[in-house]
């Protein structure tokens, strides 16, 4: 018998107008539990994620990471055609996403006021660097910006040092995390008021704004109140973190890292005794952070003494003994083979064409959080460029070949 699958989201269908991976990671999210996403991608190149670390064909890994689950549709907005379609689509969808610079769907008639007029029940959800509103909202900027404008970046890196950048588009994703979460929150909204027949939900009530700074800010923890309230100026300290010790990563014998979080102060006193060094456990002046943390560097230099002895492996073992938080540095190699991460599917493998050929078993992150003690399976990974118009175009939209034809921008493509 085959098995029902978890699909928490299906019956949603969401429309998806973005391009590089904010917007797109607020898809996937929907799309990984069962919610119909139909990705509109413009003639010819597509999303331009398609070939951002491209290393083979027409395509990418990182493209077809974030879009998996998806559908996608070509269409050219530039024409009335194009935006006919879209206006179809936005009629036939629970919610809409996009991350253009402000003002761009209006530019091109599809503002909020035209969407709901397709659809007064649409979810119009919209992520941009600075917001709708406000001094800013007209000027373009990616992740790396919004993360320098919320605080994040001057945190990142070593004091002696200019800030660095983590290796992932993380104000990106984090604004992803809130579209989605936006999303649903409203659609609940929605779906409550229909229950309690409360009446419809106000478009301005609909709308989502998702700043990608404002995104990085709210991860900031206290870093405002604790400079508005006591003057403190938060800094760089390179692995540590801020007024918590002792938690850095150190250097093994065989010149593995790995990261402890010893903080706590139970977890302390059992790490000291670990190390061999019972008398920085007892020590009256080290029983709280804030003792620990003005003396990090000798707690630094015991501790890298130690594991400096001790291959990681080893290390890592009498940590766990103790129970003292450890774990190794991993690299994209130490992840593809890791056991726990296999228990719960979280690598899942499928076959990749370049074009000109099948790259086997390669493994792809699962989808989180997990339902049912396994990651979900992933239905499908990010599609080709409009391997789905006429699908969408043709079945749910009843348009002609013809019709199909204009609204995607093969009709021009045929002009001479």
């Amino acid at each position: 018998m085959t098995e029902t699958p978890i699909a928490p989201l299906e019956g949603i269908r969401v429309l998806e107008l973005g391009n590089y991976i904010a917007a797109p990671t607020a898809g996937r999210l929907l799309a990984d539990f069962g919610a119909e996403v139909i990705k509109v991608e413009r003639p010819g190149t597509g999303d331009e994620l398609r070939n951002w670390r491209l290393h083979k064909g027409d395509t990418s890994m990182l493209y077809r990471t974030i879009n998996r689950n998806k559908k996608s549709v070509v269409l050219d907005l530039r024409t009335e055609a194009g935006k006919k379609a879209v206006l179809a689509l936005v009629a036939e969808s629970d919610i809409l996403l996009e991350n253009f610079r402000p003002g761009t769907l209006e530019k091109w008639g599809l503002g909020p006021e035209v969407l709901n007029e397709a659809n007064p029940d649409l979810i119009i959800t919209r992520i941009s660097a600075f917001g709708q509103t406000g001094p800013l909202s007209e000027r373009p900027g990616f992740a790396a910006v919004a993360e320098a404008y919320g605080g994040f970046r001057n945190l990142v890196g070593d004091p002696d040092r200019p800030p660095v950048r983590v290796g992932v588009s993380i104000g990106d994703s984090i604004a992803g995390l809130y579209a989605a979460f936006g999303s649903m929150m409203s659609l609940y909204q929605r779906e409550a008021r229909r229950r309690d027949a409360a009446g419809a939900v106000p478009l301005t009530e609909r709308i989502i704004d998702v700043a990608l700074h404002e995104a990085m800010f709210s991860m900031m923890e206290s870093l405002i109140p604790d400079y508005q309230a006591y003057g403190v100026d938060r800094q760089r300290v390179g692995g540590r973190m801020e007024g918590i010790a002792p938690s850095n990563a150190y250097i093994c014998k065989d010149g593995a890292s790995i990261v402890v979080a010893g903080n706590g102060d139970s977890i302390y006193q059992r790490y000291m005794d670990t190390i061999g060094r019972p008398d920085l456990a007892a020590d009256p002046s080290l029983q709280s952070n804030a003792g620990r943390w003005s003396r990090r560097e000798e707690l630094d230099q015991a501790i890298g003494a130690w594991t400096g002895e001790l291959d990681a492996a080893d290390a890592l073992a009498a940590l766990d003994a103790a129970g003292v938080p450890a774990g190794p540095i991993y690299t994209a190699a130490d992840i593809s083979t890791d056991s726990q991460y296999a228990a719960r599917n979280m690598i899942q493998k499928f076959d990749v064409s370049t074009g000109d050929e099948i790259l086997p078993g390669v493994g792809f992150p699962g989808i989180v959080p997990v339902i049912g003690d396994q990651s979900l399976p992933i239905r499908n990974l990010g599609p080709d460029l409009g391997e789905n118009t006429e699908e969408i175009l043709g079945g749910l939209l009843h348009m002609d070949p013809a019709q199909i034809s204009a609204a995607s921008g093969r009709e021009e493509a045929l002009q001479p």
